[in-house]
């Protein structure tokens, strides 16, 4: 009576163990190894699997075994067709008494060199979804009976929660590692979007740049060729997330690289070809990257540029808009692309915006697009304005706008005002997400 009350309180201590697993924050092979032995020190048998159906083969994988060799684990696949797994399904613990003679053993050779005879399989079923199996081994014939079966169908149920919840957990891990990446990822795409513009006398800059996503495919940076020239460019690469993070690293990398070339450095239809070339190496079928490409020298007052598909840049000039079209393809299209340069005589208090299409392609809840004419009206209200001033008002505007409704694509925003021989010493800057809305004495 007394070794039978040990054995009650070690199988109520194996129960409770299971229990534990059930409520706990495991990995998915640890919950399978102390299943499987916990299932062999309930039930007093000699050896236990745990096979996962895989939904897409359908067949169940060994995997977890206790009291088995590596070899019986080995021994070959398990369909959810095999006649003994099919009545499990159904909901019948399947009983075989001895192995070494029942039609419906697989791998008979395999069970009698593991010295295995009778066998009880149960399924693990969690909201009524088929998980797996549940085996337990005897090297006894006829050593499962009604209790047997009430006690593995009990564990199974048990496994079943446990194994959910484990994967469950290693999603969560998976999904918090994946999302740390992203964070990650979108702290270095922040440092390449540059703090501040090169200072670059008788130029006002001012830019922005919003991403609807942790990592986006925008780009906007300058570079600074001398003391009166800069180079502007502002990009799209066609995509979201990392691969188009990745792409815009690569071709911030190539234009930093070829703009700071002696030999390139002004030879702006050797630069667009080179990267159309790498673009052409880089992007995978559907992918591109819109380009538009600017060097502006405040010393003769000219701007050439190179429009590579992206939205026009805009010259705002005693209220006149010009679109700036000149250039060709997107990048990454066509290897032998032909790209044309244009140049433009600029003059004092000339406005130039440069932006990407999530700008004006940003939607209300209605679904009715931004548009160009709204930003167009906004930035004819505030021609007189400073750069930054622009900028802000262009964003305020929007918000006013798309009010809370969610946005798919990113925005990047460049604003450049010509100001040679003013005396006012510009702070050229990168205007950060918008909050407040600068227009609360506009309609």
């Amino acid at each position: 009576m007394e070794n039978l009350t040990q054995k009650q309180i070690e199988r109520d201590d194996r129960i409770f163990e299971i229990n534990t697993l059930v409520a706990g924050d495991f990995e998915l092979n640890d919950v399978l190894n102390r299943l499987a032995e916990a299932a062999v020190k309930i039930t007093d048998t000699c050896a236990c699997s745990i096979r996962l159906l895989d939904d897409e083969t359908g067949n169940l994988n060994m995997s977890s075994t206790y009291g088995l060799s590596e070899k019986y684990r080995g021994k070959g696949p398990v369909s959810k067709d095999d006649p003994v797994i099919k009545a499990a399904f159904e909901g019948e613990a399947v009983v075989l008494d001895d192995m070494r003679n029942d039609a419906r053993v697989k791998y008979p050779q395999a069970a009698a060199k593991e010295g295995l005879v009778s066998q009880l399989t149960v399924a693990m079923t969690f909201r009524n979804n088929h998980i797996g199996v549940l085996r337990l081994y005897s090297p006894k014939p006829k050593r499962f009976d009604k209790d047997s079966v009430t006690i593995a169908r009990l564990i199974a149920t048990q496994c079943a929660v446990a194994i959910t919840n484990a994967k469950l957990y290693r999603r969560a891990i998976e999904g918090a590692r994946i999302a740390e990446q992203m964070r990650l990822g979108a702290v270095v795409q922040r440092r390449m979007i540059p703090r501040q513009a090169p200072r670059i006398e008788g130029l006002d800059i001012a830019a922005v740049y919003q991403p609807c996503f942790d990592i986006g495919g925008d780009l906007y940076d300058f570079f600074k060729l001398n003391d009166h020239t800069i180079t502007i460019c502002i990009a799209d690469v066609m995509g979201k997330g990392i691969p188009a993070a990745m792409t815009m690293s690569m071709l911030r990398g190539a234009i930093s690289a070829y703009t700071d070339s002696k030999q390139d450095r002004i030879n702006m239809a050797l630069i667009i070809g080179k990267l159309n070339a790498i673009a052409m190496k880089e992007c995978r079928d559907g992918e591109f990257i819109t380009l538009f490409l600017a060097q502006i020298d405040v010393e003769s007052m000219t701007m050439r540029y190179c429009n590579c598909g992206h939205e026009p840049g805009l010259l705002v000039r005693d209220g006149e808009f010009t679109e700036l079209n000149t250039g060709g393809l997107v990048l990454g299209i066509l290897d032998d692309a032909q790209y044309k340069i244009d140049k433009l005589q600029l003059r004092n208090n000339d406005r130039i915006l440069l932006y990407t299409d999530g700008l004006i392609d940003a939607m209300d809840f209605d679904g009715e697009l931004w548009g160009k004419d709204r930003m167009l009206k906004v930035l004819n209200q505030c021609t007189s304005c400073p750069s930054g001033q622009i900028v802000q008002n262009i964003l305020g505007y929007r918000r006013r706008f798309v009010g809370l409704a969610s946005q798919v694509d990113d925005t990047s925003l460049v604003a450049i005002r010509v100001a040679k021989g003013d005396d006012k010493p510009f702070n050229n800057q990168l205007i950060g997400n918008v909050c407040n809305d600068p227009l609360s004495n506009h309609d």
